[in-house]
């Protein structure tokens, strides 16, 4: 399998040639670009289609078609912004272009594929699913297309966010297909490697652990210090608290580096005692704080042997999970 560190060095030789957002004008790129005599259809004039689209133009790309529900709104507002033409689905034939984009979520995939696959597409099709592979894409395969994945792996929450050095993309497909994502990232300054089939469920869902479920645990922690009668200066803290130990953690070797706390230092009376005060205001979200409290253990252990004192409470957790 080809790997991300190896993967752009092969494109040295190459000749550089969701569906709800706020649409922003593309970055110029001093010409020519990395990306210079690439042409680009899109197909969901979204936050990560407009975002991806933008980065390509702001580096020497053409957008020349956007396709997206209906022939108004976003696909409309796209093209306005970047000098494309606005096209509907089912008429959208990308053949002259280079690249051929999907960004559409998940459960609207399939169906938007069986839709383009009535006509000729682009030499190269990439989809921005994280959870599915280029397998997603077999009907327009059929129809002479590369196909492949690229999956930014960052939030889009800011319409206007620039890629981030050195972020990942997971990239899997044709090797025409990945050639061309291997140099999309690189022209955006990231690191891209692949993602094959067999991982992508656990890959996405480690995705959202990362993302999702960090915002989750710091918004139940802003929702008991609410429920505790603290000020909003708490809630506050706590985001702060939590942007300083991701912080550590992106400078270690490895994120358990960072562990910190009284569960890692086997505190078992503290532990115990604020576990039975959280059944007692949020029972609900009691077994969810003891089996973080284990795994913070485990992760412990993966690193080092867990002392007498660790290993005590670790026993104590699993009892605690037994009563739950």
């Amino acid at each position: 399998m080809t790997d991300g560190r190896r993967f752009p060095r092969t494109l040295a030789g190459l000749s550089t040639g969701s569906y709800c957002s706020a649409v922003t004008t593309a970055r110029q790129w001093p010409e020519p670009g990395p990306l210079s005599g690439i042409s680009l259809a899109l197909v969901g004039p979204g936050r990560v289609g407009s975002a991806l689209t933008r980065w390509a133009q702001g580096r020497g790309a053409r957008l020349e078609q956007v396709a997206g529900r209906t022939l108004s709104g976003r696909a409309a507002a796209q093209a306005g912004a970047s000098g494309a033409v606005p096209v509907a689905l089912p008429e959208l034939s990308s053949a002259r272009q280079t690249l051929l984009l999907i960004a559409v979520p998940d459960p609207e995939l399939d169906g938007v594929v069986a839709t383009l696959a009535a006509r000729d597409q682009a030499p190269v099709v990439l989809h921005t699913s994280g959870s599915r592979d280029a397998a997603a894409l077999a009907s327009l395969r059929a129809r002479g297309s590369a196909v492949g994945s690229l999956h930014p792996l960052r939030a889009f929450a800011d319409p206007a966010a620039e890629p981030l050095p050195g972020g990942f993309y997971a990239v899997d497909g044709d090797p025409e297909a990945q050639a061309l994502a291997f140099r999309l990232t690189a022209a955006w300054d990231g690191v891209a490697a692949v993602v094959p089939a067999t991982a992508r469920r656990l890959y996405h869902f480690g995705a959202t652990l990362a993302a999702g479920g960090v915002v989750t645990l710091v918004s139940a922690a802003a929702d008991l210090a609410d429920r505790a009668g603290l000020p909003p200066e708490v809630a506050r803290g706590y985001l702060a608290l939590a942007q300083s130990a991701l912080d550590q953690a992106a400078r270690g070797e490895t994120p358990r580096a960072a562990l910190t706390g009284p569960v890692l230092r086997g505190e078992r009376g503290l532990v115990l005692a604020q576990l039975a005060e959280l059944r007692r205001l949020r029972p609900e979200l009691a077994a969810l704080a003891t089996h973080l409290a284990r795994e913070t253990l485990l992760q412990a252990g993966a690193a080092a042997p867990l002392d007498a004192a660790q290993q005590a409470l670790l026993e104590a957790l699993a009892e605690a999970e037994n009563m739950t």
